[in-house]
């Protein structure tokens, strides 16, 4: 009798400890896993049809910082569509964008090259078409229109600082082995705080181009970081450069260390940017 008396006592407190732990609220590592919400959209910029690409967690509720995506060379690609998801994972609404209009995809490095250097060419175009999609993505209920920044990636880094160094009202921007020079550093518009990620062994942008940025942003006392990859070569952060590279004699190679070691230090550079 006593025996059967202690299993149920047993059984009894092991029901009760397994009520109160399932009703204790989730910590951090029980969190919900993020159900994504995706929308392809349009919009107009710079008198042409634009094309983007929006995700976010409909687990979160309310307003939250929002992320623009600026693509490669050659255009708003599979890649960039999965750095917007992962910024959504990380609990920001994003979108990828379009530069060169009506969605379009480049294929060789001399057809991007030449869309690519259209805009090189007249940043102002660039600043109008990133500005519209800025005003896109304020539209979105989810979108905490005080907390806006860009990453961008290879041309897509280069053109956020262009636009940034030509006075967007942009809060930080990210550029992940972008190219370095263009539009002059201005104290008086510049409004972003900068994080550039660059690869040591980037031979599309030199240590003296790098040096130069560096010195600008000096000059100005712009609140910018440079960090640099050891080994990291030109598109270094996307999976898929070493095949492209191979397939058309390209000096780009994807370097795994550098990739993880930047996309941290942009969600280190993001939550301190955010912070209210």
């Amino acid at each position: 009798m006593k025996r059967i008396n202690v299993l149920l006592i047993i059984s009894v407190t092991i029901s009760l400890l397994f009520i109160a732990c399932n009703n204790q609220p989730k910590s951090a590592t029980q969190k919900e896993a993020a159900v994504l919400k995706e929308e392809n959209t349009t919009y107009a910029g710079d008198s042409i049809t634009m094309n983007a690409f929006v995700v976010y967690d409909e687990n979160i509720k309310g307003k939250r910082p929002a992320v623009l995506v600026v693509p490669e060379w050659w255009g708003m690609n599979e890649y960039v569509k999965r750095r917007a998801r992962e910024l959504a994972k990380l609990g920001y609404i994003a979108m990828a964008i379009d530069l060169y209009g009506n969605g379009k995809l480049l294929e060789t490095p001399d057809s991007a090259g030449a869309y690519a250097g259209q805009l090189y060419k007249a940043p102002q175009k660039a600043k109008i078409r990133i500005e519209a999609a800025i005003d896109k993505l304020k539209t979105y209920e989810q979108t905490d229109a005080a907390n806006v920044a860009g990453i961008g990636y290879c041309f897509g880094g280069g053109m956020l600082l262009n636009v940034a160094r030509l006075g967007t009202n942009i809060k930080g921007i990210v550029s992940f082995h972008g190219s370095l020079i263009g539009t002059p550093a201005n104290k008086d518009l510049l409004k972003a705080k900068i994080l550039v990620c660059h690869g040591s062994a980037d031979s599309s942008v030199r240590k003296e181009q790098a040096d130069l940025f560096k010195k600008q942003m000096d000059s100005i006392g712009a609140n910018s970081t440079f960090k640099e990859y050891a080994g990291a070569t030109h598109a270094f952060s996307n999976p898929d450069a070493t095949a492209t590279g191979e397939k058309f004699k390209m000096p780009i190679r994807y370097n795994a260390a550098a990739d993880t070691a930047s996309w941290n230090d942009m969600k280190i550079f993001f939550e301190d940017l955010f912070k209210r």
